[in-house]
């Protein structure tokens, strides 16, 4: 990941695990090399988003995998985005404090 190993890059081991679910599912695990870019968010993100690429890249290696990615969930993209700031307000949703007076 980013021009260095997964151990190096991401710390935890309960987010490497998610990583390697799509070679868990399909049972490919060993089976390919895999160079991946990501920036942006924490690493919980970059490893979600990790394993929908992955995930994806396996359903254009072997189209009969869409079966077990799709039961595990691996294929459903996160649509969670930032909300935009209205007029009015100081964020999103944050409005200045009432006051009476």
């Amino acid at each position: 990941m980013n021009d260095r190993s997964i151990e190096d890059y991401i710390p935890a081991a309960d987010l490497r695990e998610v990583v390697v679910q799509p070679f868990n599912v399909t049972e490919t695990l060993g089976n390919y090399d895999v160079l991946v870019n990501v920036n942006g968010g924490g690493y919980s993100g970059q490893a979600g988003a990790t394993r929908h690429g992955i995930a994806r890249a396996l359903l254009e290696v072997d189209p009969d995998f869409r079966g077990p990615l799709k039961r595990a969930g691996l294929l459903t993209r996160d649509a969670r985005m930032k909300e935009r700031k209205k007029p009015g307000l100081k964020k999103a949703r944050k409005a200045s404090q009432f006051s009476k007076r």
